[in-house]
C-alpha cells in the first residue's frame, strides 16, 4: 500500500511539471496569434487606406475631366439648348472655353470672390477640383481690356493642366487658337504669349484696365515677361484674355497664356484627336503623381510589411516547432525516467 501511494505521489510530481509545460505553450501559442491577428489587422487597414487614396484620387480626377461637361456645351446643332439647362442649375456660368489641340473645354462660372470656384464645380457643387472661373472683378460679357481665367494645374490633362506645356516652344507654336462662347455666340482667341508670373504681382493680374494709356502699359508689362510671343495686330479696342494656373515648380508662381478676344471665329483643325488626353495610357503615372505623399509611402511600405509579415510568421512556425520538439523529447525522457524507477 505505502509503495503505491508513493508511485502516485510521484506521478503527480512528474506531471506538474509537464501540465505547467503545456500550459506555458498555449500561452506562448496564444501570444503569437494575437500577434499575427494584429499585424494582420494593421496590413488590412492600411491596404484599405491605400485603396481608399486611389479611389479618392481618381473620383478627382474624373469630376475635373473636361468629358463630363460634354453634354452641357453650347454647338450649332443644340443651339445652346445643353448651356441653358446648365446654367439653370447654376446661373452663375455665362461662357464656354475652348483652347484648341488641348484638353480645355470647359464652362466658365463667375462668383462674387476669386475663392468660391477654387473649391465649387461649374454645377455648384463642392468639388476639390473645382471650376474652371472668371475673376470677379471683371464684367461677365468680357467688354473690360483685361479679362482673367482661372483653373486648378491638374494631372492628367485636367481642368487648366495643359496650360503649362505652352512653355515649350513646339506645343506653343502648333496651338494658336481657340473659341469662347459667351452672350449667345462664338469668338475666337488667338493665342500670343506664354509667362510666368507671380502670384501676388499686382501689376500682372488686373482686370479691366480702361483708358488707353494703362491699355497699353499693361500689355507692354506682359509682353516684357513673356518667355515665347508671336506677332499678332493688337489695335486700342481689342480685349486680351489671360489664362492663369498654378505651377507645379513654386508655390506662388502663375503660368499665364496669353490670348486676344476675336469676334472673327477659327477653325479647330486638332477636331478630337487631341494629344495627351485625361485618360491616356499614362493614367497610372499619372494617377501615382497625383497622390499625396503618406498615400505614396504607405503603399511602397505594404510590400515590405506583407515581407516583414511572412518571415515573422516563418520564424515562430519554426519556434513552436522546436519548442514541441523539445516538450517531446522531455516528455520521452520523463517516461524513460519513471520506467527505469519502476524497474527498480
Amino acid at each position: 500500500m505505502q509503495e503505491t501511494v508513493a508511485n502516485r505521489i510521484e506521478s503527480q510530481n512528474v506531471a506538474a511539471p509537464e501540465r505547467a509545460a503545456g500550459i506555458g505553450v498555449k500561452a506562448v501559442r496564444m501570444a503569437h496569434r494575437a500577434v499575427n491577428l494584429a499585424v494582420l489587422i494593421a496590413v488590412l487597414v492600411l491596404f484599405a487606406v491605400c485603396c481608399y487614396a486611389l479611389w479618392d484620387s481618381a473620383q478627382t480626377y474624373q469630376a475635373a475631366d473636361a468629358k463630363r461637361y460634354e453634354v452641357y456645351k453650347p454647338t450649332a446643332e443644340n443651339e445652346g439648348k445643353s448651356f441653358t439647362e446648365l446654367r439653370e442649375l447654376n446661373p452663375e456660368v455665362s461662357a464656354w472655353l475652348t483652347v484648341y489641340g488641348t484638353n480645355i473645354d470647359y464652362p466658365i462660372a463667375q462668383g462674387p470672390d476669386n475663392m468660391k470656384y477654387v473649391n465649387t464645380d461649374a454645377e455648384g457643387n463642392p468639388s476639390l477640383s473645382g471650376a474652371i472661373y472668371l475673376d470677379y472683378r471683371n464684367s461677365p460679357d468680357f467688354s473690360d481690356m483685361s479679362n482673367i481665367i482661372y483653373g486648378h494645374h491638374m494631372k492628367k490633362n485636367v481642368m487648366f493642366g495643359d496650360l503649362g506645356l505652352f512653355a515649350e516652344k513646339t506645343y506653343f507654336d502648333e496651338r494658336r487658337y481657340g473659341n469662347l462662347y459667351y452672350g449667345g455666340s462664338d469668338h475666337g482667341l488667338e493665342i500670343f504669349a506664354f509667362l510666368k508670373a507671380d502670384a501676388y504681382d499686382t501689376d500682372v493680374f488686373r482686370a479691366g484696365a480702361k483708358d488707353t494709356g494703362a491699355r497699353d502699359a499693361y500689355l507692354s508689362l506682359l509682353l516684357d515677361k513673356a518667355e515665347l510671343t508671336r506677332d499678332i495686330s493688337l489695335n486700342d479696342d481689342d480685349r486680351i484674355l489671360l489664362l492663369s494656373t498654378c505651377s507645379p515648380n513654386e508655390t506662388n508662381e502663375r503660368y499665364i497664356v496669353l490670348a486676344k478676344i476675336s469676334d472673327a471665329v477659327f477653325e479647330d483643325i486638332f477636331g478630337e484627336d487631341v494629344p495627351g488626353s485625361a485618360w491616356s495610357v499614362d493614367g497610372a503615372l499619372g494617377l501615382w503623381a497625383s497622390l499625396p505623399l503618406w498615400a505614396k509611402i504607405a503603399i511602397a511600405a505594404l510590400p515590405l510589411l506583407l515581407l516583414l509579415l511572412l518571415i515573422f510568421g516563418r520564424r515562430r512556425r519554426k519556434k513552436r516547432e522546436e519548442a514541441r520538439r523539445a516538450i517531446a523529447a522531455e516528455k520521452s525522457a520523463d517516461t524513460a525516467q519513471r520506467e527505469t524507477d519502476g524497474l527498480r
